[in-house]
């Protein structure tokens, strides 16, 4: 095992080399070139607190992507899918970008990521809790683009999600039924699963008092407007996401890229505790017992979607002890059904919001 690691990690430089040389040659047939040209921002969702805000986004060069519709051919999403992967990121880019008056600058890297930072000036007004819109652009050029962002200052407490296999069906346990899901599938055709979209509008409490719901996956950031269709389609809480950079990055390892976002989340917000969600099928469960250790206290409850076989869920229980003696509830369940009970009982969540959880699952097995 580990002369393999070695192996492959004496091929990484060469693969990577490989890869882009792909993306080069493939990109050119799969953009048009009529969508050349001037460059486009891509901004992600912004997060931070009154204090400090942080909004990251990328510089690209434009690419064709017809709205996603349910009667789309298969061929046609794995084209945009292919669109998405195979985007043209432009570095050296100053970007600009003001929030409730605050003005913020970056020049994009060779990924064409960039991150604005935005904090009031020494007794300037703090940014008020709750959703706030930021203006973006590129020094020298016309025109700007919108972004949202989310500050967080009083909340009951805090939701980390995943994303595949946990709100959107991705069949991660299974690598070809995975690839056939992703690559053909569009914002409105791939499927949440039963309840999702009840639990997460009772857990945030929508429309009320908020709390902040943060998504957490290793998908790659070149399918956020996907993503973020997805969720708004179905009807689920938005809220920011922390993705992975697309290439060999992704191969790095899940459980230190993930473990690494929740300890800023919990580092930036000390006195917020958290819920956090997510699946069987990769190290959630492992990462999430890792986080109730160094986090006594702050971890309301534990919520695993059943994906996988028995012999995992095994491995599961054994957590399920383990972060109970630390005071902690590790709820595993098929559906969204117990989590909500769990939820209720907790005082997280009313009767009358279970009983519309109840009531999404039932109504999504009946159909």
């Amino acid at each position: 095992m580990n002369a393999a690691k070695t192996a492959f990690k004496a091929l990484q430089p060469a693969l990577e080399r490989g890869l882009l040389a792909l993306d080069h040659a493939v990109s050119g047939y799969v953009q048009p070139r009529r969508a050349r040209g001037k460059l486009i921002l891509q901004p992600y969702v912004g997060w931070g607190t009154p204090d400090s805000v942080e909004l990251t986004g990328r510089v690209l060069l434009p690419r064709t992507l017809a709205p996603a519709r349910k009667g789309d051919a298969r061929w046609r999403n794995f084209r945009s899918v292919l669109r998405r992967l195979l985007s043209r990121e432009v570095g050296g880019v100053r970007v600009t970008g003001t929030l409730g008056g605050v003005s913020a600058s970056d020049v994009s890297n060779s990924d064409g990521y960039f991150t604005l930072v935005f904090a009031p000036a020494p007794g300037g007004q703090p940014f008020a809790d709750g959703w706030h819109e930021a203006q973006l652009g590129i020094e020298g050029r016309e025109g700007s683009t919108r972004a949202r962002a989310q500050v967080v200052s009083q909340a009951r407490f805090g939701i980390i999600s995943d994303l595949d296999d946990t709100v959107i069906q991705s069949d991660v346990t299974s690598l070809p039924r995975m690839l056939a899901t992703s690559l053909t599938g569009n914002a409105r055709t791939r499927l949440p699963f039963p309840g999702v979209g009840a639990l997460y509008r009772a857990l945030t409490r929508e429309g009320e008092a908020r709390n902040p719901i943060f998504y957490v996956s290793s998908s790659p950031w070149n399918f956020f407007d996907l993503l973020w269709q997805f969720l708004d389609y179905r009807r689920i809480p938005l809220g920011p996401m922390f993705l992975r950079n697309w290439g060999f990055d992704l191969l790095g390892g899940h459980g230190g890229y993930k473990h690494g976002v929740i300890e800023r989340l919990f580092q930036r917000y000390p006195n917020l505790s958290f819920v956090l969600i997510g699946d069987s099928g990769e190290k959630d469960p492992e990462i999430y017992a890792e986080v109730v250790r160094r986090y006594p206290g702050r971890v309301l409850g534990v919520y695993i979607r059943d994906v996988t076989e028995a012999s995992r869920d095994e491995g599961v229980l054994k957590l399920r002890e383990e972060v109970r003696r630390a005071g902690v509830d590790l709820v595993l369940a098929a559906d969204s059904l117990n989590a909500a009970s769990h939820a209720m009982s907790m005082g997280l969540i009313t009767p009358g919001e279970f009983r519309s959880v109840l009531t999404s699952v039932a109504r999504t097995y009946e159909t």
